[in-house]
C-alpha cells in the first residue's frame, strides 16, 4: 500500500520521534510511507487533493486534531493515534472536542498509548471504544556518544571546580506551555541557595518562540537553574544518563517519551503527578510523583539521601520498560493495524 502519514514534525520532538519510528515499521513491512508534516496543510481540501493527486491507498495521524482534521475530507481510509494533548486538553473546547468525534467516527482504527488515555477518550466517544486499540510507545536501547557532562554544563554558562560534586536534574520538553517548564523554577531557587550543589537545567527544542522568551528572562533571574539549548537526541540522552534525575513538570502529557528514555537509561525520574505520567510512573516503585512544587523538593532531597530508594527506583523502571515498551511488540502491532486500512 502507498499510505499518507500526517503528523507535527517539529525537529527533535516527541511527536518527531514517534512518527519515524512508525514509518520505520510500515515501511519494514512492505508499504510505501510519505511522512507530511500537517503544517504543511491549512484545510482538508489540500490534504484531499494531494490523497487523490498522488494515489495514496490509505493514511494515518498522529493526534485527533491536528492530524486527524485534516483526513475529514477524504474517502481513503484512515487510522488515528492518539496524541495526548488531544485528548487531555483539546477535548476542553467544544469546536475541537466535535471535530475529534467526527475523526474518530470515520477511523478504521485508533490507538491510545495507555489504557488510561484509551479511557478517557471513551467517556467522550463511548461508541467507538471497540476501535481503539492499546499500544505502549516503544523505547529502544541505544549506545550513547562520548560525553563529559563538564563541558555540557560549560555551555550552559555553568563555572565550577567540582562538576563532579553537583547534582544536575535535568528537565528535558519543548518550550511550550503545556510541558510547564516555570513550574518548579521558583522554589528550586530557593532550594539552591540553601543547597548550592543542586542545579536545575531545563533543555529542549523552541516550539513557541515568544513563550521561549518568557523562560529565558525567567531563568536569568534565578539562582541554580539553566537553560540548554536543544541537543541532537544521541547527546541528549548521554547528559541525561549522566544527570542525577530526570524531572517531567508538564501540566498534560500522553505518553513522556523522555521519562521512558531516562527510565531505559536507569536514571530516576521525578515527573509531575498528572494521568499521562502516572500510567509509566509508579511512585517509589519506579520513580517519584509530586503534586507541587514543595513536594518536588521534598521528594528530590529524599532521593539524594537515599541510595538505596535510588537503586530501587532504578531496577525496577529498568525492568518495566523492557517489559512493557518493547520496540519489538509496538511494531508488531502496527503493522497488523495497517492491513486495517485496505
Amino acid at each position: 500500500m502507498k499510505l499518507l502519514f500526517l503528523a507535527c514534525l517539529t525537529p527533535r520532538s516527541g511527536n518527531y520521534t514517534t512518527a519515524a519510528r512508525l514509518r520505520e515499521y510500515i515501511e519494514a513491512a512492505g508499504h510505501n510511507c510519505c511522512l507530511r508534516d500537517v503544517a504543511d496543510f491549512k484545510t482538508p481540501e489540500e490534504v484531499t487533493h494531494l490523497i487523490l493527486e498522488e494515489e495514496f491507498d490509505g493514511c494515518l495521524a498522529i493526534h485527533l486534531y491536528k492530524g486527524g482534521r485534516l483526513l475529514l475530507g477524504t474517502s481513503a481510509p484512515f487510522g488515528v493515534v492518539l496524541g495526548g494533548t488531544d485528548i487531555n486538553e483539546d477535548v476542553k473546547h467544544e469546536v475541537k472536542r466535535e471535530v475529534m468525534g467526527k475523526v474518530l467516527q470515520k477511523a478504521r482504527f485508533a490507538v491510545a498509548f495507555s489504557s488510561e488515555l484509551k479511557e478517557s477518550a471513551a467517556t467522550f466517544w463511548p461508541f467507538h471504544r471497540n476501535k481503539i486499540y492499546v499500544q505502549a510507545q516503544g523505547i529502544e536501547a541505544k549506545d550513547c556518544p562520548s560525553f563529559k557532562m563538564s563541558e555540557f554544563l560549560q555551555s550552559t554558562g555553568l563555572t565550577s571546580n567540582h562538576f563532579e560534586d553537583l547534582h544536575i536534574f535535568l528537565l528535558v520538553c519543548g518550550m511550550r506551555r503545556v510541558k510547564d517548564p516555570l513550574y518548579l523554577v521558583k522554589v528550586f531557587s530557593e532550594w539552591h541557595l540553601e543547597d548550592p550543589s543542586v542545579y536545575l537545567i531545563i533543555i529542549g527544542p523552541e516550539i513557541d518562540p515568544a513563550f521561549t522568551e518568557e523562560v529565558a528572562s525567567s531563568v536569568k533571574r534565578a539562582n541554580g537553574v539553566l537553560l540548554a539549548s536543544e541537543r541532537p537526541q544521541g547527546e541528549l540522552q548521554a547528559a541525561m544518563k549522566t544527570s542525577f534525575a530526570l524531572v517531567n513538570s508538564s501540566i498534560s502529557e500522553g505518553m513522556s517519551a523522555a521519562v521512558l528514555e531516562a527510565m531505559n537509561l536507569n536514571v530516576p525520574v521525578l515527573a509531575r503527578n498528572i494521568p499521562g505520567n502516572a500510567s509509566i510512573v509508579k511512585h517509589e516503585e519506579t520513580g517519584l510523583l509530586f503534586s507541587s512544587p514543595q513536594e518536588f523538593i521534598q521528594l528530590s532531597k529524599k532521593l539524594m539521601q537515599d541510595a538505596s530508594l535510588r537503586q530501587r527506583l532504578v531496577l525496577n523502571a529498568k525492568a518495566y520498560v523492557t517489559e512493557r515498551h518493547s520496540t519489538d511488540m509496538e511494531r508488531l502491532t502496527y503493522q497488523q493495524l495497517i492491513h486495517l486500512l485496505k
